[in-house]
């Protein structure tokens, strides 16, 4: 069986969930942007997204517009139980944004037999037919072995 590693699903997906903490980074996405999260009172930036900073405990935030950019720094290949909305494996991907904070999301576009931890990769927006948009990323550099 051959995997098309450069597709990834718009329809049938499961819609992740949304609180008020998360509301913005979700608008964010539908708006083509990667927001993060930051403590409008020390500047510590975080994702996931929450109610409260966990280096000061203060309950201000704000956010910025991340770059995009990042490092793989780690992933898993998801094959089995069958993922709704995908027709075959995924690669789940822990992303290091270049701002410092790490974000779960798709990997796309590559094999993950030829994936590296360190390739460096970039967001897209995936928008799904039901009218929402999810952060994807795919891989745009690979640092030097040597």
């Amino acid at each position: 069986m051959t995997t098309d590693w450069g597709h990834a699903p718009t329809r049938d997906r499961l819609r992740p969930g949304q609180s008020p903490d998360t509301a913005f980074f979700w608008k964010g996405c539908d708006e083509h942007r990667l927001l993060i999260q930051r403590c409008a009172a020390c500047g510590v930036l975080r994702h996931p997204p929450g109610p409260s900073c966990p280096a000061c405990h203060s309950f201000d935030t704000n956010h910025l517009e991340s770059t995009g950019r990042g490092t793989v720094y780690s992933y898993a290949v998801h094959h089995y139980p069958p993922v709704q909305g995908f027709a075959g494996p995924a690669v789940i991907g822990l992303v290091e944004l270049d701002e410092g904070v790490r974000i779960v999301s798709n990997i796309v576009g590559r094999d993950p037999a030829d994936l590296r931890v360190g390739d460096r990769v970039e967001v897209f927006f995936l928008d799904q037919e039901e009218g929402w948009s999810l952060p994807q990323f795919t891989v745009v550099d690979r640092p030097d072995a040597g």
